[in-house]
């Protein structure tokens, strides 16, 4: 079973994730940010993966806790479920339009790290929530879970489109590099035969 459940307590948040790698796309979200929640859901139902997440967060000072947080315990969790990356795809791609807006997201599991993001905003909020905080968000599951991802916003003008075209690139790509490569024969999808 390629599952995992990650706690994690600080000062700040109180988060718990549970998620199945080979789930059908099942949601249970609850961050105490509304559109956050949103776009979890989408990333659980584009991505396949059944997500449970449950954080707590400081949210009388403001929200960057509880975002970066999330994707800290997130990637724990995605890094966890994947054990020694053997078997997988381990890359994906995926271009996603939202009507006016197009994104794609690469992604390598090769347990090295690394955010490219090349989102720009013209609005600094989206409902209550600051939009400088989902570049925290895609990098702390990056660098939490063993992702490379590349992240790019092509083109696009509604604020809420281009963000959640970013998550369904991402949770595709995803789906993508976790599936089982049966040709691998459970072997690790590189020259150095670990990753």
């Amino acid at each position: 079973m390629r599952t995992a459940t990650i706690s994690r307590k600080t000062k700040e948040t109180d988060i718990t994730v549970t998620l199945d790698l080979d789930g059908t796309g099942k949601a249970d979200i609850s961050t105490g940010i509304g559109f956050f929640d949103h776009m979890l859901e989408s990333f659980a139902k584009h991505s396949l993966i059944d997500l449970t997440v449950r954080t707590v967060g400081d949210l009388h000072i403001d929200m960057h806790h509880t975002v970066e947080d999330t994707g800290i315990v997130m990637g724990q969790a995605l890094r966890q479920a994947l054990g020694d990356f053997a078997g997988i795809r381990r890359f994906g791609s995926a271009y996603i339009p939202m009507d006016e807006t197009l994104s794609r997201a690469s992604v390598d599991l090769a347990n090295r790290p690394y955010l490219i993001w090349k989102v720009r905003f013209e609005r600094p909020k989206v409902g209550d929530m600051d939009t400088e905080l989902f570049k925290e968000w895609f990098h702390a599951i990056a660098s939490n879970g063993g992702i490379c991802a590349h992240v790019e916003n092509l083109y696009g003008e509604n604020t809420h489109h281009i963000i959640e075209s970013c998550f369904k690139a991402l949770a595709r790509a995803l789906r993508a590099a976790v599936e089982p490569d049966p040709r691998l024969g459970g072997a690790v999808a590189s020259t150095k035969g670990v990753l």
